[in-house]
Order: C-alpha cells, then sequence, then structure tokens
C-alpha cells in the first residue's frame, strides 16, 4: 500500500486544489495529477469581481497561486501527467498517463473541467492562434488598436469583451437573438450596452473565418435573412459554451447527455470511491466559487468513505458470518429491529457478528448493498451476501433472524 494514494485528484483547476487542501489537511496521502498548468480556466481569468473575502477583486493567478501553494502547504503532491485510461471500478483505482505513469489510489476526484465549445464555423480550425482565440486575457494585447469580433453574449462573452476593448479600437460582438437580449446577467449587460467601442450584431452568426497566414476578416450570416456581410477585423474570439472533459471516463461512470457527470450532493458519481468535482460535474452553477466548494465537499466525502471503508474490512474480515444492520435514529421500527437483533446476538452468544450501521452515515455500505430502507438485514460472507431481509413485519423479522442465529 506504501505506492498507493489516499486521493487522486484528477485535474489542477480550482475544484481540484480545493479538494488538495482538504485531503492534505486530513492528513490523508494525496496526489493531485494535472495535464498542464496549475488553476484550471479560473488562472486565465483577468479578474474576479464575485468572489468572498475579496471587495477589490483578484486576479485568476493570484487566486489560484494561492490555492496551490495552500495545497502544497497541507501536503498534496502534484505531479504533471495527461491521463489516457483509466480504471476506476475496483477497491484500488488506476489511471495511467499518455507519458506511461501509472498511479493508484483508494479513491478518486474527477475534477476534468471543460474546455471551450467550437462553433465549426470554415476557419475556425485553421485560425486558432492565428487570430482565433478562445481567451480575451491571454491574447486581448496581441490586437492593440485593432478590430476584433466576439462571439457570443453569455456573462464570459460580454464581461470578455469589455476586456477587448480596453486595447482593441472597435469590438464586433455577434448575437443569435433579437437586438436587446443576451443571455448574460443584468450587470454585466448594462456594462457591455453603455461601451462605447462595442458595436452588436443582432440576429446573426459566423459563417466563415477568413484570412492568409492570420485572420484577416469574417462572414457573418444574418439568421432571419440568410444575408452573408464580410467584414475586416484582425481576430475573433469565440464564447459559445463549454464542453465538459469527462472522454476518458465516460465508459466507467454515469454521465449525461451532454458529458457532465451527476452527483449526489456528497459528490459520489455511479462508482463508489469516484467523486466529481467542478465545472465538469452536471450543475445548476459553473463559477469559481462553486467549484471551490465541490472540492472541499467531495475530499471530506472520499475522506470519510476511506474510514468507512477501512472499518468495513476490519468488520467482515476472518472467518465466519457477520449480519449488517441497517437503520436510522429517524426509523423508530429500524431501532426496534436492531435491539432485536442485539438481544438475539446475545441469545445465541454471539455465533454470528453483529455489526449496526446507521444507514445515513454509512453510505459506503449501503451503497455497496443496494440498501435504501432502514430495517434492512443483510447476512454477509465473505464481503457477499448470503441472506437479505427488508421487513416492517415483526414476526417475519424475529423468525428470520432466529434462523440465522440458529444456522450460524
Amino acid at each position: 500500500m506504501d505506492n498507493i494514494y489516499d486521493i487522486m485528484i484528477i485535474g489542477g483547476g480550482v475544484a481540484g486544489m480545493a479538494a488538495g487542501i482538504y485531503g492534505g489537511r486530513s492528513r490523508l496521502r494525496t496526489l493531485i495529477l494535472e495535464k498542464g498548468g496549475m488553476g484550471g480556466s479560473a488562472y486565465s481569468t483577468r479578474e474576479l469581481a464575485n468572489y468572498p473575502g475579496f471587495p477589490a477583486g483578484v486576479s485568476g493567478p493570484d487566486l489560484t497561486a494561492d490555492f496551490r501553494g495552500q495545497a502544497e502547504r497541507f501536503g498534496a503532491e502534484i505531479a504533471r501527467g495527461e491521463v489516457s485510461a483509466a480504471e476506476l471500478s475496483g477497491d484500488v483505482k488506476t489511471v495511467r498517463t499518455k507519458k506511461g505513469q501509472e498511479y493508484k489510489a483508494r479513491s478518486v476526484i474527477l475534477a476534468l473541467g471543460t474546455e471551450p465549445r467550437l462553433l465549426g464555423a470554415p476557419g475556425e480550425k485553421e485560425f486558432r492562434g492565428l487570430g482565433v482565440s478562445y481567451c480575451a486575457t491571454c491574447d486581448a494585447e496581441n490586437f492593440k488598436d485593432g478590430v476584433v469580433a466576439v462571439v457570443g453574449n453569455g456573462d464570459a462573452a460580454l464581461e470578455e469583451a469589455c476586456y477587448i476593448a480596453k486595447f482593441a479600437a472597435k469590438v464586433i460582438v455577434i448575437v443569435i437573438h433579437d437586438e436587446g437580449i443576451v443571455d448574460c446577467n443584468k450587470v454585466s449587460a448594462e456594462i457591455a450596452f453603455k461601451n462605447p467601442k462595442l458595436e452588436f450584431v443582432w440576429n446573426s452568426s459566423v459563417a466563415e473565418i477568413k484570412g492568409d497566414e492570420e485572420v484577416t476578416s469574417f462572414v457573418i450570416r444574418n439568421l432571419k435573412t440568410g444575408a452573408l456581410t464580410e467584414r475586416e477585423v484582425d481576430g475573433v474570439f469565440f464564447y459559445v459554451g463549454m464542453i465538459p472533459m469527462t472522454a476518458v471516463v465516460k465508459d466507467q461512470v454515469e454521465t449525461d447527455k451532454s458529458g457532465y457527470i451527476p452527483t449526489t450532493e456528497r459528490m459520489e458519481t455511479s462508482l463508489p470511491g469516484v467523486y466529481a468535482a467542478g465545472d465538469c460535474r452536471q450543475k445548476y452553477l459553473r463559477q469559481v466559487v462553486t467549484a471551490a466548494a465541490d472540492g472541499a465537499v467531495a475530499a471530506t466525502a472520499a475522506g470519510r468513505y476511506l474510514e468507512e471503508f477501512d472499518e468495513y474490512r476490519e468488520m467482515v474480515s476472518g472467518a465466519g458470518k457477520t449480519l449488517l444492520a441497517f437503520w436510522s435514529p429517524l426509523n423508530e421500527f429500524s431501532i426496534n429491529a436492531v435491539a432485536k437483533a442485539e438481544q438475539l446476538s446475545s441469545e445465541y452468544q454471539g455465533k454470528l457478528r453483529l455489526v449496526k450501521i446507521d444507514l445515513y452515515r454509512k453510505t459506503m455500505m449501503a451503497r455497496k448493498y443496494n440498501v435504501q430502507t432502514p430495517g434492512t438485514f443483510i447476512l454477509v460472507k465473505n464481503e457477499t451476501a448470503c441472506g437479505v431481509l427488508s421487513t416492517d413485519c415483526y414476526n417475519t423479522l424475529e423468525a428470520t433472524l432466529r434462523a440465522w442465529f440458529q444456522e450460524n
């Protein structure tokens, strides 16, 4: 077990680093595996104006550097590698990188993040990095005094358009909706509409991007008339949505039709010991603050899973059989049922090892045996269920339990 981590976090964005902070602080051997630079999409954000605790705002690089330093200070290890294969179903999970490294861990947190969605317009791929960009913080300064197009009308699109306008002479904003309708928050919309450098083109999309060695123009399609208009620009920035980077695990954990990973409130995925956090998770709001919260919850849940797993192994180890009694302090029948099981255990002089499990707290055992109802009893040998009883009838309960105690 010396070469096996307690928690392996795949992804070094805000969610991954927050998980690293919580994992390391819990004295769990924690690894953050990141394919590129630490910080994820937050790193390329010029200013975070709504992150709690920073009333004057904070830059993405500064905030993510603090996240990394805190994770390392608590003992989280950081390794570079892009995951090419993962085996997540066993008690020990294994991931392999494109360069051949192999890492093992008892639990995994998927903080895989997202990547920009491609519009698919002709010329978009060909001119990526040659005038086509998805990051204003990275590239806006390259277009000083130039003319730039921004495609999109969400929060990121209009906020970044205003940022680009600090450098460019003009920013042409392409919006698919009718005039005055945008998908971003009201504050960002009001600021954008008042910016004299922003020109809005409504009911439109990008038909093509043109250029020689770099972008020189793009073609706008009016969605109502179909008319095409070519405009000279020095660059085109796309903000038309994001895609979860979950392809490497999509055949192992459940994903929705868009590729996002559904989780419980504990960040649990469809596989025991595997959690998801941050933008790759199916969720309502994708922001730095929610990514940090996800990471904290996932690492805390992973830690409790490991505690319960070790406790479970100790309970069921050795010869003989074990009786798992699932109960809840909110369910009177289950409380009385466990009391009856304890009475029978004493009566039969402990022939069958009895283990009481709070169904709310011991989620690992409940998920392992698919138990949802308090008052469920499972007879286990070598971790395999060989008898299941779920009833609210005391006669059935006592008769079945007596038979199990007598036989064992």
